[in-house]
């Protein structure tokens, strides 16, 4: 049966019924009960089939959603399945039914990001790096779009939440960024969405934002010159409390702050002047042996007379030291310019300019990981012995208070 609508005809029939536009596609309408209604009738399009002997009748969509030509699509559509075996109306029941389980087990970006943190927090070996986690995500990105499906996350809301931190709070922005595109692509693989990642940065965000590193300065931990270390260690041990003791092991170990504060006594043995710090507590997640020079050990030995489970114990029964503890120590030395985790840059800093240590024996004193994994894979041992010497020498310059350099003018030098 040829076609015979036009779309003037679909736009101004009013009277009640079922019209045929042929090809088993019809017109229906249906007399408005509402006064608003401009139209003054209800159109929508219908598919007639036969299946089972039985005369069925598909809505196809109201008009003027559905246009006259997109009908005759449907209905064309319509009729191939009918061709090919298949009952158009129970394929529409069943795609309908899979849509509503597939939105009800959908998950917000919010839920995504909870399991996702959740899923990594076992291997971060910092808790505080788990909590920022979950406020950065939270608070920035969670108002803009925490509730939405995690699937409608797209380029635009990335943007919204990015781009008023990008130019006065770069780090915080970048860092955000990093945390979406990871809840993303965990989304991914998890099978909650699919497509590119709206969040990555290269070939996709930098196209639109410039790089950090052109919109602020990239600030690095503030460190002490290591021409400064002799004076500075000794106006540290003046001090006798137990976080000035964490902080001056601190800096003899070149280790870090967690690896300090969380320290147990069955971590050392002193005998063998040997600190073997477990993997989980390590940044890398791999055991670290640091050897304990002198002074090193007179530090311990000062602390061992209390029979405690922590090196350095907090105020409160079997807990250690804050992570705070060793910074407010800084402040009461009038040294706030400076970071505890920069006195890793003063060590490092001091091997390359006034030791012939390899940097490789410096590296691994720091706990660095290889970034030549081909090496890394064939290294087997930790140099333990040179940095024994090293962690010795290292030891005895932070004891030796700097002298002021006795400068001698060129003119005198030349007269």
């Amino acid at each position: 049966m040829a076609e015979k609508f036009t779309a003037l005809f679909v736009k101004h029939v009013k009277r009640p019924g079922k019209y045929a536009d042929g090809n088993n596609l019809y017109l229906q309408v249906q007399a408005s009960k509402r006064k608003n209604n401009i139209g003054g009738a209800n159109k929508s399009w219908m598919f007639r089939y036969v299946q089972d002997g039985k005369q069925t009748w598909m809505g196809l969509g109201r008009y003027p959603e559905i246009t006259l030509a997109e009908a005759r699509d449907l209905a064309f559509a319509a009729r191939r399945q009918r061709s090919q075996g298949i009952d158009p109306l129970s394929d529409k029941r069943a795609r309908q039914i899979a849509a509503r389980s597939a939105r009800q087990n959908m998950l917000s970006f919010a839920e995504c990001a909870e399991r996702y943190v959740n899923a990594q927090a076992p291997g971060w070996s910092n808790p505080k790096h788990t909590e920022q986690w979950r406020s950065t995500l939270t608070n920035l990105a969670g108002p803009v779009f925490g509730q939405l499906p995690v699937d409608q996350v797209d380029t635009t809301h990335i943007l919204r939440c990015i781009e008023p931190l990008w130019a006065d709070k770069t780090e915080t922005a970048s860092r955000l960024r990093g945390r979406i595109e990871a809840v993303l692509d965990w989304a991914t693989v998890r099978g909650y969405r699919k497509g590119d990642n709206p969040a990555r940065w290269r070939g996709h965000l930098d196209k639109l934002l410039p790089r950090p590193s052109q919109v602020v300065r990239v600030k690095h931990h503030a460190a002490l010159p290591y021409t400064e270390i002799g004076a500075f260690m000794q106006r540290l041990r003046e001090d006798p409390g137990v976080a000035a003791r964490a902080l001056e092991l601190t800096i003899l170990t070149a280790t870090r702050t967690s690896e300090v504060i969380q320290a147990v006594w069955s971590e050392f043995d002193l005998k063998r002047k040997l600190w073997v710090i477990p993997a989980e507590r390590m940044k890398a997640k791999r055991q670290h042996r640091v050897p304990l020079s002198v002074d090193s050990l007179s530090v311990l030995d000062a602390l061992r007379s209390a029979d405690l489970t922590y090196v350095f114990p907090g105020p409160k029964s079997n807990s250690h030291l804050s992570n705070a503890a060793m910074m407010k120590v800084l402040k009461r030395m009038d040294c706030g310019g400076i970071t505890v985790h920069g006195f890793r840059s003063t060590f490092r800093d001091w091997c390359a300019e006034s030791t012939n240590y390899p940097a490789d024996v410096a590296e691994m004193a720091l706990a660095h990981t290889l970034r030549d994994k081909t090496e890394a894979a064939y290294r087997r041992g930790d140099l333990l012995e040179k940095r024994s010497r090293l962690m010795a020498d290292w030891a005895r310059f932070c004891s030796q208070p700097s002298q002021p350099a006795d400068i001698v003018p060129i003119r005198q030098n030349l007269a």
